[in-house]
């Protein structure tokens, strides 16, 4: 396991399935473990989300990546918020996703909301790709409903 005794700052890069980026922004790699990359970011601006509601300025949000799985996890706010995406790709100082829709909400309580499942089920996505994705999500919840890393954190 590589703990880093000095972060290093890195960019994340969100992609649409369609190559163009929908957004970015700068982390600190704190942690690299074969595929596992574990990083802290802090939103540079408040953002009004649906569901979240006001993340303030300043909020910090640690972010799970692995390289061989098809999603993410954040956790801010006692709160995680996943992603179902392509396999980041890391290059030492970019790390790009591409974001397949459906997210997932996760609750202090470890309850849990799928969000735009009906959004990717109606999307033009190949069928192996949904396929993976479905398998991916299943993978997901249930780390989320047995506890298991990052959920333990």
């Amino acid at each position: 396991m590589e703990e880093n005794s000095q972060a290093r700052e890195i960019i994340v890069r969100v992609l649409k399935y369609d190559g163009r980026e929908r957004r970015r922004w700068t982390a600190q790699v704190v942690k690299q473990d074969g595929p596992l990359i574990v990083l802290d970011a802090v939103f540079d601006e408040e953002i009004q989300h649906d569901l979240l509601g006001t993340i303030a300025l300043g909020t910090v949000s640690k972010e799970y990546y692995w390289l061989d799985r098809w999603y993410n996890v954040f956790r801010f706010n006692e709160r995680f918020y996943c992603n179902l995406t392509k396999p980041p790709v890391f290059d030492g100082s970019i790390l790009t996703y591409v974001d397949l829709d459906i997210d997932v909400l996760v609750e202090s309580d470890f309850s849990y909301k799928i969000l735009d499942l009906e959004d990717f089920e109606n999307s033009s996505y190949p069928t192996d790709l949904k396929e993976q994705a479905l398998q991916a999500l299943e993978e997901l919840l249930s780390l989320v409903e047995t506890r298991s890393f990052p959920f333990n954190e």
